[in-house]
């Protein structure tokens, strides 16, 4: 087991790494921006290094100086959450150069998932159902329009080099994708240094499952189940739940047997999460693969009573993994809620400022992981999560309530968040029958619902 791990993150992924460490007997180094500075989780850690002022790209983002930090600090391991430098080849490649692992998959795994067009074609080949599209990226307009009349709209043209929602834009018809296309090759380029676009058939009133891995460096690998995410918008995940309340047993049998035949091709190492698309019919189709811990892992950890950080920590250790599929039990059901700083009223506009008031819920079968207090303040440069709120009950029906009750404990006061509009959805009949779909929340805003 290593002495001691830095963590190339900030906040409530910081945190959740600093207690999992503290657990296993290993310090832990945090890095903090000049924004950052005085943060109450920094506390926790063992040690705390700036890296550099509010900007991600003179931070967060900035692998020289993490790996300054990380020297500085005398580490054996670098855990880098989630967002920021979680799927960068070249930070995963540098740790290693530099004998300091990282606590993520092989750098050539990560490659081949971080390419969408490779990871499709990967798919492919384990007889894994593809959405229909581009077999490479698509580089005029003219030849995306070409692929856009044979695979029928609406389509959806993505980045290439990374997910979260950007460089994503759907197009109905000629004029929309033309309009649309430079505006995703743009997003594309200023997310990911990558402008490489690929289009794919827009799969309307799908479900979005995904299914969590484990794979240790001895070839063994399981699946803890799948958890919906349906409900998003912008294409960024809202609510959370394991299991699927909306497929069915041939699904979820197949998807999960499915995202473990893709780690095992892709020679995948660590936690990861395979996304599908299930439409209709109940079809399901190969998404991406996140090559990291995910927002939502809480869920999963609930069902199963498994600590993903942990495994994730003993997994770069080089140590065997311990869980064996024909004993792993999914016990009752786990709903997460994403509390942000955004006005669901004005498209989901990300709200920063300052918390006067902050008032987490609790009481049986409640998990809260933030790290907001109040006081603090909520900054225009990074992500707007405020907090997640986990219940794990018996039932779908028990874990709803569970979960409408604590938002309505939950006070948060100085910014307009999103603990209404999940509410509101957790109230709607939708969502109680778990007939919902990727664009159920946009529409529900809209007033469509």
């Amino acid at each position: 087991m290593f002495s001691r791990i830095l963590i190339a993150n900030r906040g409530e992924i910081a945190l959740r790494i600093i207690r999992a460490c503290r657990e296993l007997g290993v310090q832990s180094v945090a890095v903090y921006s000049e924004a950052d500075e005085g943060a109450q989780y920094l506390k926790l850690a063992d040690e705390a290094i700036c890296i550099g002022p509010a900007p991600p790209g003179d931070s967060y983002m900035r692998i020289d100086r993490i790996m300054s930090a990380a020297e500085i600090a005398d580490v054996q391991a670098v855990h880098p959450g989630y967002g920021f430098l979680a799927e960068n080849p070249k930070f995963a490649e540098q740790c290693r150069g530099c004998n300091i692992e990282f606590i993520g998959p092989p750098t050539a795994a990560m490659e081949l998932l971080g390419d969408k067009v490779e990871a499709r074609r990967l798919a492919a080949e384990a007889k894994i159902h593809t959405i229909p599209g581009s077999d490479a990226a698509v580089t005029t307009v003219d030849e995306t329009l070409e692929m856009a009349h044979r695979i029928g709209f609406p389509v959806m043209l993505k980045a290439a080099g990374g997910g979260g929602g950007r460089g994503m834009r759907v197009a109905h018809n000629d004029i929309s994708l033309q309009k649309n296309f430079a505006a995703a090759q743009a997003e594309a380029e200023a997310a990911f240094k990558n402008p490489a676009i690929y289009i794919e058939k827009y799969l309307e009133h799908a479900r979005h499952v995904e299914v969590q891995i484990l794979a240790d460096q001895y070839r063994h690998v399981i699946h803890l189940g799948e958890r919906d995410c349906t409900l998003q918008r912008r294409h960024q995940k809202l609510i959370e739940e394991a299991p699927s309340p909306g497929i069915t047993e041939e699904v979820r049998y197949g998807i999960r047997r499915a995202a473990v035949r893709l780690a095992h091709a892709a020679n995948y190492t660590n936690a990861g999460t395979v996304e599908f698309l299930v439409d209709e019919n109940d079809r399901y189709y190969f998404c991406e693969v996140n090559a990291r811990i995910q927002v939502e892992h809480p869920v999963t950890e609930l069902v199963t009573g498994v600590d993903l950080v942990k495994e994730q920590i003993r997994i770069a250790a080089g140590e065997k993994l311990r869980l064996r599929q024909r004993r792993l039990r999914l016990d009752g059901v786990a709903i997460e809620c994403r509390i942000n700083a955004e006005d669901p009223d004005n498209g989901f506009r990300p709200a920063p400022g300052r918390i006067e008031r902050f008032v987490a819920p609790g009481g049986p079968g409640v998990r809260v992981d933030t790290h907001v207090h109040a006081g603090c303040v909520v900054r225009p440069e990074y992500d707007s999560l405020l907090a997640k709120v986990i219940v794990h009950q018996r039932t779908r029906r028990d874990a709803i309530a569970c979960m409408a009750r604590a938002l309505e404990e939950f006070e948060i006061d100085g910014v307009p968040t999103t603990v209404a509009l999940c509410l509101e959805i957790l109230r709607h009949s939708q969502f109680l029958r778990g007939k919902v779909h990727t664009t159920f929340v946009e529409e529900l805003v809209a007033g469509g619902q």
